[in-house]
């Protein structure tokens, strides 16, 4: 399970793509020489690989959406493990080339694969790919943070020292420990605990406890009484512990609000050490269970150095944060409708919320005559949609409303979608909440618990965000689905 070359691109919109950095490994090079036979692909320079590969990921020619070598759908696709075809006259194909692209930021490598290329093996059967795959990750948080946000300067920084740190996680091009690719301390004195093969690092510095929790609210609304509106919540913890010690230990309480519904469908991650069974027996497919675990919820764990989740859960709740009705009317113009309340348990304090209104296959608006109660609205520069933006808070009644008529053009344009034909239309809102939970899942920094000889400083925080947040058209058709997704 080894690498025969990575790279770093740097890569802005409008902007000429730069590779950064880049490491091939003669020794994996040759070996991988050796399975591959007469399939054998060396691994080309720099300059033969950029293009290829920014052509593959789409960030080229962007007046062409589409490609016969690349969209055709006789090719067969399997992302982020692409098959890269080397342009000039030896040409050959590198298979599987795996990418990760974040933030400007683009990152790649070539595993060894142990086995003949001819016929391929199924990717599941590759061990490197998925120890690729984890590599990447790490490598991403180790540069641009948890974050995700490029910084030039702080970048600069990070590739001067990224040959050292190769040398320490993956030295000859075979990782010793993926995960902790942005550890750059060497292993200390493991005093009287043993230093754990999956832990080569060990923290110095300022101790520091970082605990979020994040949900997402999922919902499908009809305004129909022969279908049933339909939400869902799932959340997630995630932390950051730098602390000092070998095997330090950690433990973090959730807790729920007295009338609060239980969590349900926790999962853990591997390094919570003890954790009471009814916790993990609680699933949201047995409604008549009505024994569910309440909390609190105590997770012990000894941390890893960079950032993970602790836990994964979801989450009945009785009703979802915005509800909503839509109306569209044919006529000489189309006539809009559109009405949100917030519920009174939601607090009325949004980081941004806004309502897109999309019109697919029906041309370029042409006219709009739509007047909104608060907020702003705005034409999309497609000319296919409306956004609504209703800004950080809701009024005090905490209901707006959107109401008018428009037009548009014979010649159709910008996007289309084959669900969305005539009456058949929706509102997306996307909108984030911080310091909330619907569940009111919350981690008080005062119940963090730290066993360490450097007292840490603990910060918690909380947001609520949406996704596939959907108001159907009530005098239009809308796909059901036949119950509640279960996640």
């Amino acid at each position: 399970m080894s690498f025969r070359a990575l790279w770093i691109i740097t890569h802005e919109k409008g902007e000429q793509a730069t590779i950064c950095f880049s490491r091939r490994y003669p020794t994996v090079e040759l070996r991988a020489k050796a399975y591959a036979g007469e399939n054998y692909v060396a691994v080309p320079e720099d300059t033969a690989i950029l293009r290829p590969l920014l052509t593959e990921l789409g960030l080229t020619d962007p007046d062409k959406a589409f490609m016969v070598a690349r969209d055709d759908c006789a090719r067969s696709q399997h992302s982020p493990a692409l098959e890269l075809r080397l342009e000039g006259r030896d040409g050959g194909v590198l298979w599987p080339l795996l990418t990760m692209a974040q933030g400007g930021l683009i990152l790649a490598c070539l595993p060894l694969v142990e086995a003949p290329l001819e016929p391929r093996p199924p990717l599941p059967s590759l061990a490197s790919v998925s120890l690729g795959l984890s590599f990447l990750e790490g490598l991403q948080i180790f540069l641009s943070g948890t974050t995700g946000k490029l910084e030039l300067e702080a970048l600069a920084s990070k590739l001067a020292l990224l040959p050292t740190v190769l040398l320490q996680v993956c030295p000859l091009g075979t990782p010793r420990d993926t995960p902790q690719v942005g550890v750059t301390a060497p292993p200390g004195p493991a005093g009287s605990q043993k230093q754990p093969a999956w832990k080569p690092g060990l923290h110095r510095g300022r101790a520091m406890v970082n605990v979020a929790v994040s949900e997402t609210v999922r919902s499908m609304q009809y305004g129909s009484p022969t279908m049933q509106d339909q939400w869902d919540v799932y959340g997630t913890v995630t932390c950051k512990c730098e602390v000092e010690g070998v095997l330090p230990n950690v433990m973090v309480t959730l807790s729920l609000p007295p009338n609060g519904s239980p969590l349900q469908d926790v999962l853990v991650h591997p390094c919570v050490t003890s954790l009471d069974s009814s916790i993990l027996t609680a699933s949201s497919v047995d409604d008549a269970d009505g024994s569910s675990f309440s909390g609190p919820y105590k997770f012990p764990f000894s941390p890893p150095l960079e950032p993970f989740r602790l836990c994964s859960y979801t989450s009945q709740v009785p009703v979802p944060p915005i509800l909503g009705s839509y109306q569209l009317k044919e006529g000489s113009h189309l006539g809009v409708t559109l009405s949100l309340k917030l519920h009174e348990s939601v607090r009325n304090s949004f980081e941004y919320c806004e309502a897109q209104l999309p019109f697919f296959n029906r041309g370029p608006l042409s006219n709009v005559d739509v007047k909104v109660s608060s907020g702003q609205l705005e034409v999309s520069k497609e000319k296919s949609m409306l956004v609504w933006v209703l800004g950080q808070k809701f009024p005090k009644s905490r209901e707006v409303s959107l109401g008018g008529s428009m037009s548009f053009s014979e010649q159709l344009s910008g996007p289309t979608d084959p669900l969305c034909t005539g009456l058949t239309a929706y509102v997306k809102l996307c909108f984030r909440v911080p310091d909330l939970t619907l569940s009111g899942c919350s981690v008080d920094q005062h119940s963090v618990q730290v066993y360490s000889s450097a007292k840490p400083r603990i910060t918690t925080s909380r947001e609520l965000v949406s996704s596939e947040y959907y108001i159907w058209n009530c005098t239009g058709d809308a796909p059901v689905s036949s119950g509640l997704a279960v996640l």
